[in-house]
């Protein structure tokens, strides 16, 4: 199955266009695809996304999905493991990476000061 991302060579990202709240998360946590698709329902595809949470926002329970996630902490504090009340947790700096495969819970997530992260989805390629 090939890859569904086009050639990109080097070039400015619009920080403040084309944000989205996902399917899912709250208010305050938006998403900006940067390349590819993923197709959950099909269970295909890759994508690169930027995940950008607002000061004080935090989820209530853990996530999981049925695809590989690379996550790699660009800018800002981001807390992992709090309670459904944004309490607790471990707080994590910039330059922080996770790779974590399907099926993996993980969160949930607060960040104090605002973050952004970059995460890479993907799907096993089927042989």
């Amino acid at each position: 199955m090939p890859i569904n991302k086009e050639h990109k060579e080097f070039h400015t990202l619009d920080m403040d266009a084309g944000w989205e709240t996902p399917p899912g998360y709250p208010a305050g946590i938006q998403q900006k695809i940067i390349s590819g698709a993923l197709d959950e329902e099909g269970k295909t595809g890759h994508r690169t996304r930027l995940l950008r949470f607002e000061p004080g926002v935090y989820t209530t329970a853990p996530f999981v999905h049925e695809y590989w996630e690379e996550v790699y902490q660009l800018t800002g504090d981001l807390i992992v493991g709090n309670d459904e009340n944004g309490e607790g947790g471990e707080s994590f700096p910039p330059n922080t990476y996770a790779c974590r495969p399907p099926g993996a819970y993980h969160g949930p997530f607060k960040s104090v000061g605002g973050c952004i992260l970059m995460e890479i989805h993907y799907f096993e390629e089927k042989a």
